[in-house]
């Protein structure tokens, strides 16, 4: 079982463990990541210090995943995914298994502008977004990168003027409106039948660097409904992430899609969606209809903390 980038992804790394468990105790889990001195090497039972995906022909990545018996792949960098999706045929033929959507879905997801116009197109709620602040009737704007993640050298609440400039410092800036309103995210798994397994809603109630520290389930049957919908109409596959607005009249803004596991994520794993644990049994031609999603009837919160791990080391370590 191979989990890829892991930098310090500690909780999502526990999380792929129990799934493991659940389905086959002796299986191991490699943690893969070009800084060999990351905190997730800490966490896996071997640490493979990965060259960057630029420099690896396929044919010679899968050889090692061979090599190292590797089965199962989940990515969870956004740079990564078109890497894996335009292989993820070929790595089937290989009896290797990766949690990663189509690559149109991926591409779809990764730009921000394109998002946008295929959302509305389909009568989806999308945030307005455009390449010039001009484009928009708002007094106040969010200006960020057009690919990749959001939040990312984003810009929010400013001005038309500040808006303008703000672009100057981002390589490919868009703008959209700046809307008062809870945040959430929701989280879906989606079958390889493109069925929706299962979702499940939370606000960001304190976010940090585009991550939530501390989050909330809720549940909103419109949202999970939409965003499920939207999830099928993309054909993506797997664990997948929407952000989302509520503004103040209950109306939702559908503002981005992270077709991979989020970092606050695992809160939705411990209401219910099982996301790992079903990738392993899709993976293994297990019908997903005999096993259901068993939502938690209590909301829960998550809150995000640093800790500390101590562990023996041998002497030729010293």
């Amino acid at each position: 079982m191979l989990v890829t980038s892991i930098s310090k992804k500690i909780p999502m790394l526990q999380a792929v463990q129990q799934a493991m468990l659940k389905m086959d105790s002796s299986m191991a889990l490699i943690g893969a990541d070009m800084n060999p001195n990351c905190i997730g090497r800490y966490f896996v039972h071997e640490f493979w210090e990965m060259p960057s995906l630029k420099e690896v022909a396929i044919e010679e990545f899968i050889l090692v995943c061979k090599k190292k018996n590797i089965r199962f792949i989940i990515p969870t960098r956004d740079g990564e995914l078109l890497y894996f999706s335009f292989h993820r045929r070929l790595f089937e033929e290989h009896g290797i298994s990766v949690m990663v959507s189509e690559p149109e879905a991926i591409k779809t997801c990764l730009d921000k502008l394109r998002f946008y116009k295929v959302l509305t197109e389909k009568g989806f709620p999308a945030i307005p977004t455009t390449l010039s602040a001009q484009e928009l009737k708002c007094n106040n704007y969010v200006v960020k990168e057009r690919y990749g993640a959001g939040a990312r050298s984003i810009g929010i609440n400013l001005s038309g003027e500040e808006a303008v400039l703000h672009a100057k410092k981002l390589e490919a800036p868009i703008f959209q409106p700046f809307i008062q309103g809870i945040e959430i995210s929701v989280d879906l798994y989606v079958t390889r039948t493109g069925d929706v397994k299962g979702v499940v809603a939370r606000t960001r109630d304190n976010v940090v660097n585009g991550e939530s520290q501390v989050t909330t389930t809720i549940k909103n049957e419109k949202l999970e409904r939409m965003c499920g919908d939207i999830a099928k109409c993309l054909k993506l596959y797997g664990h997948v992430v929407m952000q989302v607005i509520m503004d103040n009249k209950g109306d939702f803004y559908i503002i981005e899609c992270n077709s991979r596991f989020g970092g606050a994520s695992t809160l939705s794993i411990e209401v219910g969606l099982d996301s790992f644990y079903w990738f392993f049994l899709e993976s293994q031609g297990e019908n997903l209809d005999d096993y259901p999603f068993i939502r938690s009837t209590t909301e829960k919160r998550q809150i995000r903390y640093p800790t500390n791990l101590i562990i023996d080391i041998g002497q030729e370590e010293v």
